[in-house]
């Protein structure tokens, strides 16, 4: 049996506990996601290290699974473009059952090892796109038919799952246990497992933004200002980061429309729009090199004392 279908060690009769014991076990059994995660930190390296260079080359991020699983992968792919800027057309998502199963259990969806192959087929991969599949159990046929047909392409495949020595960790390109153990609701993955995928996924993600120049310090410089809270934390960052007054950095968002790179290159360095612009593409899109190469030195660091 697999261990995320395995009942926990003492059992606990969770229907028979007082509330507040029951939401005491329920909060602390997450701890072992968080704990799963750091133990998988080597994997998660060679993932970034092998999926950059292909993102570079105009690759896409393309996440599969079902459930829990599925959902979660769309919701990170979906995040990246509001938060980094990244074109919604390099981050796909595909789910056991289709669309409709972000919203209603498609469970038998998950058995059709030709549906995820014929999915993946259709989008025309290419050996630069980065598959991210998902999958608790670590088997489930429409992901593994999803891998199969990353490889067939030469795409690199990555696969994400909470049970050890299962198929999907085998045939991905590079293997990412999660090692969360049983359910404390037996079989339950959308518990600590699910969270366990979403720590691993936001750590991933992240780090390949980060990889890609999306990110200045600690602050989402390419981040799309699409509504007021947004337009305001682009203010703030343009005066901060710009070192310049708030009507000064209105101004240049406004020169910008509303792109805080470009922006920021006209603050600090001196430049028009055009000129920024054309800077920030030469250096693809690296702002802290970019300002370099305008003879300006940055000191946004984040203070963690480790690196």
């Amino acid at each position: 049996m697999l261990k995320t279908e395995s009942p926990p060690p003492q059992g606990p009769a969770l229907d028979q506990c007082p509330t507040p014991q029951l939401l005491t076990w329920l909060v602390d059994d997450q701890q072992q996601a968080l704990a799963a995660v750091q133990a998988a930190r080597p994997q998660l390296l060679a993932a970034v290290e092998a999926a950059l260079p292909r993102l570079r080359r105009g690759g896409r991020l393309v996440y599969v699974g079902a459930g829990t699983s599925g959902r979660l992968g769309v919701l990170d792919g979906v995040e990246l473009t509001p938060t980094f800027s990244w074109p919604r057309e390099r981050a796909l998502g595909l789910m056991a059952g289709g669309p409709a199963a972000m919203f209603e259990a498609q469970e038998g969806a998950e058995d059709d090892a030709d549906a995820g192959r014929r999915e993946l087929q259709a989008l025309g991969l290419t050996a630069d796109d980065v598959v991210i599949a998902l999958a608790a159990s670590g088997g489930t046929p429409y992901v593994l038919g999803a891998v199969a047909a990353a490889r067939e392409a030469g795409a690199l495949s990555l696969g994400l799952a909470n049970n050890a020595g299962t198929p999907l960790l085998a045939q991905a390109d590079i293997g990412i246990l999660l090692d969360t153990g049983p359910e404390l609701i037996a079989g339950s993955t959308r518990l600590k497992a699910g969270t366990a995928q979403k720590i691993a996924l936001n750590t991933l993600s992240s780090a390949l933004m980060v990889g890609l120049h999306r990110v200045h310090g600690c602050w989402m410089v390419d981040m799309r200002a699409s509504n007021a809270k947004l337009r305001r934390r682009a203010q703030t960052l343009a005066e901060r980061v710009g070192r310049a007054t708030p009507e000064a950095a209105q101004a240049a968002l406004q020169a910008c429309d509303g792109e805080l790179k470009p922006a920021l290159l006209m603050l600090r360095a001196g430049l028009d729009a055009s000129a920024a612009r054309a800077l920030l593409q030469r250096c693809e899109g690296h702002l802290r090199l970019a300002l370099s190469m305008s003879g300006l030195q940055d000191d946004e660091t984040v203070p963690l004392g480790k690196t």
